[in-house]
């Protein structure tokens, strides 16, 4: 299931994903908390993607996996293996922060949202969620960053 796309390694095509929807999610949930005005036109695309990435993100940690298992298997081996190994660390760090984040991101607009149905919540509850998002958040860019620039050395740091 993680493997191919027609022909294509799964780990390849939805890395591309993960690098624009955790950014995006981390951004729109510091917009979240910091411009409370915008709210009620941020709330569609933060609930969308508090879905969104940590899904991606959980994909490309499994097909990042089953990479590295074709890989092995083909026989690589050495500072390159140990080069993957780093990506794969950076990745699994990664989900464990976007999950949380995505997690949080909807606790936080249920919470912010208003909505009758939503139980009447003590006072801390909403700057508590709101201290959460955004320090999950900088972690996120910090881990996308490093994510994305290790797999990309690793394919790319010897090629030009």
């Amino acid at each position: 299931m993680f493997e191919e796309i027609l022909g294509l390694p799964v780990h390849v095509l939805v890395v591309h994903a993960v690098v624009v929807f955790v950014p995006l999610l981390a951004v729109l949930a510091i917009a979240y908390v910091g411009l409370p005005r915008w709210r009620s036109r941020l709330d569609w695309a933060l609930g969308l993607l508090a879905v969104a990435a940590p899904v991606t993100a959980y994909v490309a940690v499994k097909s990042g996996e089953a990479l590295t298992d074709a890989l092995v298997a083909r026989g690589f081996q050495g500072p390159i293996l140990d080069q993957i190994f780093e990506h794969s660390r950076y990745g699994d760090i990664l989900f464990r922060i976007v999950l949380p984040l995505g997690i949080v991101a909807i606790l936080l607009l249920v919470a912010t949202s208003g909505h009758p149905r939503v139980p009447q919540l003590p006072a801390l509850v909403t700057p508590v969620l709101a201290v959460a998002a955004v320090a999950l958040a900088i972690a996120a860019l910090v881990y996308v960053y490093l994510t994305g620039h290790s797999g990309a050395e690793t394919v790319w740091g010897t090629t030009l």
